[in-house]
This record gives C-alpha cells, sequence and structure tokens, in this order.
C-alpha cells in the first residue's frame, strides 16, 4: 500500500464531520492512512438570511472546492445535494455513496399538531425553513402556514424548534438518522419522497477528486455505488435543465423498480408559487431529464394535490 496520506477536507458541522469520518473509517480500513481537515465555507459564515435570499451557487462547497484544486486537500466529502451540478474544470466526482433515507423529515411540538389537517399542523402553524424548495410544496399543500426562516447546523435548528417561536421545522432524514439524535419530545413524520420531493441526491454522499489524481480514484471504487450514481444522476439532470442551486424551488426524485424508471418532480418559478408537479415513467434514463423539463414548462401551475402517487 503507498505510504501517502489522504487529506479529507469538510466541513465543521457536527454532520459534516460525521460524513468526513465515516469515509475516513472506510478508506482506512482498506488499509490508507487518511487525515481530515476543516474548512469554513460562505454558508456557514453567513447564518443570518434564507438561501433564497442569498445570491450565487455553491454556498457550502466552493471553498472546499479552492482547497482541493489548490492542492491543501486531496478529497472533498459533501452532501451529494449541496453541489452545483457542473463540477469546476479540474474536478470529478470520483465515488457516491449508498443513499440514505431520502425522505423529508416533518418534525413538530406536541402542541401544535392536528391530527385532521395536512401534514397533522394546527391552522396557522408556524414552520421552520430556508429552503426555497420546501417553501413552495408547504404552501401549495397549507397556505395557511407561516413560515420562518431558519439556518444553523442539525442539531441547532432542533434546538430553535424547541426553544425559539417555531411550531414545526423540516429536514433532511438522513442527516437526523446519522446523527442518531434525540427526539422523544417531539412528533415525527416522515414525508412520502414521491409526494413532498426531495432536493435532487438527498441523502447521497459525493467524494470529489482532482481530475488528475489517477491513483485516489482507484482506491475510491470499492466505495462507489453505482445504482444510486444513476439514480441521482437524473435527478441532479433535471435541476441541472433548470439551472438549479439552492435557491431554486425544485425537487426531483427517482426510484427503479420491475424494470422502470420512475421520477417524480415539483418545480416552481419561486417559492411564493405552488409547484408544477409531473410524474413520468420510462424504461431508461436516456433523455428523460429533458423530456420531464419540457413537460413542466408547458405545464399550468396546479395544486400539489393533484401531484401523482
Amino acid at each position: 500500500m503507498s505510504q501517502r496520506t489522504i487529506v479529507i477536507g469538510t466541513r465543521g458541522s457536527r454532520l459534516a464531520l460525521w460524513q468526513a469520518h465515516h469515509v475516513q473509517d472506510r478508506l482506512q480500513a482498506e488499509g490508507h492512512r487518511v487525515d481530515i481537515k476543516i474548512i469554513k465555507t460562505r454558508g456557514d459564515r453567513i447564518q443570518n438570511i434564507g438561501f433564497d435570499k442569498m445570491e450565487g451557487k455553491g454556498f457550502f462547497t466552493k471553498e472546499i472546492e479552492q482547497a482541493l484544486l489548490s492542492k491543501e486537500i486531496d478529497l472533498a466529502v459533501h452532501s451529494h445535494k449541496d453541489l452545483e451540478t457542473t463540477s469546476p474544470e479540474g474536478l470529478v466526482i470520483g465515488a457516491v455513496s449508498d443513499r440514505e433515507d431520502p425522505r423529508e423529515l416533518l418534525l413538530a411540538k406536541p402542541e401544535a399538531i392536528a391530527a385532521d389537517e395536512k401534514f397533522q399542523l394546527k391552522k396557522g402553524a408556524v414552520v421552520g425553513t430556508s429552503s426555497a424548495r420546501r417553501k413552495s410544496q408547504l404552501l401549495g399543500e397549507r397556505p395557511d402556514l407561516q413560515l420562518k426562516d431558519l439556518r444553523g447546523n442539525v442539531p441547532t435548528r432542533i434546538e430553535k424548534l424547541r426553544n425559539e417561536g417555531y411550531d414545526a421545522i423540516l429536514l433532511a432524514a438522513a442527516g437526523v438518522k446519522r446523527l442518531e439524535l434525540d427526539l422523544k419530545d417531539l412528533q415525527v413524520m416522515h414525508l412520502d419522497p414521491r409526494v413532498f420531493i426531495p432536493a435532487p441526491a438527498q441523502g447521497v454522499l459525493a467524494l470529489q477528486i482532482r481530475a488528475k489524481d489517477k491513483e485516489l480514484a482507484t482506491w475510491l471504487q470499492f466505495f462507489n455505488h453505482g445504482a444510486t450514481a444513476t439514480r441521482i444522476g437524473l435527478e441532479r439532470s433535471v435541476l441541472k435543465a433548470f439551472h438549479g442551486g439552492c435557491q431554486v424551488p425544485l425537487g426531483a426524485y427517482c426510484e427503479m423498480e420491475d424494470q422502470k424508471v420512475k421520477l417524480w418532480v415539483a418545480a416552481s418559478e419561486s417559492w411564493e408559487n405552488p409547484p408544477k408537479r409531473l410524474y413520468l415513467e420510462a424504461e431508461t434514463t436516456e433523455g428523460l431529464a429533458e423530456k420531464a423539463v419540457a413537460q413542466l414548462k408547458k405545464k399550468t401551475i396546479q395544486a400539489s394535490s393533484s401531484a401523482a402517487n
């Protein structure tokens, strides 16, 4: 085995460090030496405004990618949903993980529950999220809800729910599951990803490397999950066709079963508008993203209750 030490670059949040240590452990089990370097990103520094109000893209990735290009690190571990759909010149995705739970997790205080309402939330409930995608889909179903921006890492957001005037918040289920957080004082609802559609590649880790680092690319093949790469490749192709980033209210989710590719998409012009929805089936992923985008652009906006299940 080579004496080279692989340096992983990551954000410093508890979840990002879990992800980096997970990859480190897997590489060490294969006999490699691995260090971790924490890098602060723009998204970490700016905590007072929502993503839909921030300019540009790559809020949680740009500084890490720059460190990769300058050879300060060898491997960047990202939440795949944070990555732009086109890698910077000189960088590639060396591997993707298997997919953790792709669903959205709705956490609510017990006193905010109304069993007969959609999402089991009382009328006028205050829901925390800074995601344009989540806002659009929430308001499409429940225009009475009050949306309040919510920033911070996963444990911080949950503490804000408990202490800062929110009735409920939305999070990616994958992060909560990875951190094994105690939620016994909260109502926990998992939302069907075919109805409340997640971000493209939600629940998947991306291992980004320099394109010329053929040695590391070879070492990472044991980690790569090809079936997941195919599914999220379609989801991210839909996002790319919309020229999307964190500010774009777009969800895309793909399943493959019975030799069929199944694709659910929800997209909106802005978070204030209910999403247009689309469900497609095909024999292959080829051309499916372009077909989905073309059909969505022709559709009139309709209430999300008409989504395919």
